[in-house]
């Protein structure tokens, strides 16, 4: 059954995601996409979306994969009833892990804050934050992102590098950031 194999993907997610949704889309790409519940056109835009709205990457994918989901697995379920089964099912459990991790291993951690042993074990979780979210913009420099033609390629680029030079370089709020990005790529595309 869908549900089932859902709330597998999501607790395996759940538990091996550290770092954050960019850390974790790698899994949740190998999860969702692998078993065709949607495409990776989908994904990457479930990614943007979720970069706009409030909360994290790997909650609002959950919630959005746990709608669509269903009606993909069977024509049966493409009512929006098992769609917000679907969504609360995923949500539910893909915070689950984490708060049953900080909820059991705070007052360890707390109590051994200056050990040796967690520290070590902070500063190695620190790298391996860093390489998945490496992995990650690595996993969106795809065809769907930049396109597939050079000329393409070369506009997204521009529209990359404009949009992160805005960022760094001026005090344009992000927002206005995205929204100049989306409007330069509708009216380029």
């Amino acid at each position: 059954m869908i549900y089932i194999r859902l709330i597998l993907s999501y607790l395996k997610i759940g538990f091996f995601g550290f770092g954050g949704g960019y850390a974790m889309l790698a899994l949740i790409q190998n999860e969702i996409v692998g078993p065709g519940w949607i495409t990776d056109k989908m994904f990457t835009d479930i990614v943007a979306i979720s970069q706009m709205t409030p909360g994290p990457i790997g909650i609002n994918s959950a919630t959005y994969i746990g709608y669509v989901a269903p009606a993909q697995a069977s024509e049966h379920l493409a009512s929006p009833l098992w769609g917000l089964i679907g969504s609360l099912l995923c949500t539910l459990v893909v915070v689950l892990p984490s708060f049953l991790l900080v909820r059991y291993t705070s007052h360890y951690i707390r109590r051994h804050r200056d050990s040796v042993v967690i520290s070590g074990i902070m500063a190695g979780l620190k790298v391996v934050v860093v390489g998945l979210i490496a992995s990650a913009a690595l996993l969106l420099m795809n065809g769907e992102n930049f396109g597939t033609d050079t000329p393409d390629i070369v506009k997204s680029v521009a529209i990359a590098i404009a949009a992160l030079a805005l960022n760094l370089f001026t005090k344009i709020h992000p927002i206005w950031i995205i929204v100049a990005a989306g409007t330069a790529g509708y009216a380029i595309y």
